[in-house]
């Protein structure tokens, strides 16, 4: 016999299911549009250049975000977490690591595109897996402080997934927010703010837009500005008298972010897209060199 459980305080039957709904659209959705950037650049030779390496760290921690909403989305159609406590504190360690490298990722893209168009320098392959490598260990280190006691990873409103606890506002989640946000949000957003600016004056001088080199960082702000805002709110003002359906809209427009990052950063750009078409295809791309410059 099924249990039924019954439906988490402050929802309805109706937005539970939304939620759960939304996440498993955005987690297949992100999966299949990421996976197919991760296995072009495994089969297509073309796209194996420095460049779109870094357009791969993208991908993979993309696909890690989607792995962490399918298991939420899961959980959400159940009306519980399944997992015990240890299971959550695994499930936010694993949503913000993916989370952290695919921003950091991100702004290792911008720097490759402003060398490139800016400086006309190019990268090197050892390079760019120092830079992915640095991407993924400086993420790692962030998302396992609040396993070791700076910070604290609990349960989201719902009930059905986990990430960092801002329920309690105490001066360890104020002291770790910021750091946090200085090094992995307000830092790579820098990057990209100037690194595009460069490039759109660059291009403005020109007159040959080759990208819309303002998307990036528009991306970057719509998926994770909400959550963020939601978090530094939470060290000021107490947030549990908003209602826990309100508060669970930032996580879900969040996990947008690898379904937008994939039509920014790979299906987006006009070689990587020819890659992605001779996989799927067969046919041949007529540009032999490919880069990570979307158009």
């Amino acid at each position: 016999m099924v249990t039924a459980y019954p439906v988490p305080e402050g929802f309805t039957e109706l937005e539970v299911f939304a939620i759960g709904t939304a996440l498993l659209v955005e987690a297949l959705l992100g999966f299949c549009l990421n996976g197919l950037t991760i296995i072009s650049f495994r089969k297509i030779k073309e796209l194996r250049t420095p460049s779109n390496l870094l357009v791969l760290s993208i991908a993979l921690a993309d696909c890690g975000i989607c792995i962490n909403a399918f298991i939420a989305a899961f959980s959400s159609f159940l009306r519980y977490w399944p997992y015990g406590s240890d299971g959550c504190q695994i499930h936010g360690f694993q949503g913000f690591l993916t989370a952290l490298a695919s921003i950091s990722s991100s702004a290792a893209v911008a720097w490759d595109r402003y060398h490139h168009y800016c400086t006309r320098s190019k990268l090197q392959w050892s390079t760019a897996i120092s830079m992915m490598v640095f991407a993924w260990l400086f993420a790692a280190f962030w998302s396992v402080m609040p396993l070791l006691g700076w910070g604290e990873y609990d349960y989201e409103p719902l009930r059905t997934c986990c990430t960092l606890d801002y329920s309690k506002g105490d001066r360890n989640y104020i002291t770790f927010l910021f750091a946090l946000s200085i090094f992995n949000f307000m830092i790579p957003g820098f990057i990209m703010l100037t690194a595009y600016q460069s490039i759109h004056q660059k291009f403005r001088k020109s007159g040959h837009y080759k990208f819309n080199t303002g998307l990036p960082l528009k991306t970057l702000v719509i998926c994770w500005g909400p959550y963020c805002l939601l978090c530094f709110y939470a060290a000021v003002e107490n947030v549990m008298f908003i209602s826990p359906k309100y508060r669970m809209i930032p996580a879900v427009i969040a996990k947008t972010a690898p379904m937008v990052d994939a039509f920014v950063y790979a299906l987006g750009n006009e070689n990587y897209r020819g890659g992605i078409w001779q996989f799927l295809t067969g046919q041949k791309i007529e540009k032999a060199e490919v880069d990570n410059k979307a158009k």
